[in-house]
């Protein structure tokens, strides 16, 4: 685990490496192939055997199973990461930001996540914000 100076920004209620975890994830599925293109094959003469693949699915799944396990302050963290890095707060807003994403209604958080085109690149910009990176993550897990 990589250790924090003293002079970075708090940002307690998530480890870094988690959002790491979700940035590496959120980049191998948005950048993953979409699955078979459908072919020009007749159902009724294959026996309605022929199944498109969708070759991201797994790690859709593996990245929301990850999200979903997150508990509440983890969560509203990931969340007010987000919005840092899409500018909405500050970093020195960060606890107005999370108790935003504490507030925030609707979707489950780990669906809304999930839909934000540029989740890997909001996140980094917000670690970068508080003076971290991933790389010894990236180092560590060998991306």
């Amino acid at each position: 685990m990589r250790r924090i100076d003293e002079g970075e920004m708090p940002m307690p209620e998530i480890n870094p490496d988690k959002v790491c975890f979700v940035i590496a994830k959120a980049r191998e599925y948005l950048s993953g192939d979409p699955g078979a293109e459908p072919d020009a094959s007749n159902a009724a003469d294959d026996g309605e055997r022929a199944i498109l693949t969708d070759a991201n699915a797994s790690v859709r799944r593996e990245l929301a199973e990850f999200l979903r396990a997150l508990d509440e302050d983890e969560t509203n963290a990931l969340v007010a990461l987000l919005w840092i890095g899409q500018g909405d707060f500050e970093p020195d807003d960060w606890q107005a930001a999370v108790a935003s994403a504490a507030e925030r209604g609707g979707e489950p958080a780990w669906r809304y996540l999930l839909g934000i085109p540029t989740l890997p690149d909001d996140l980094e910009d917000a670690l970068s914000a508080f003076g971290r990176s991933c790389e010894d993550f990236d180092a560590a897990s060998g991306a």
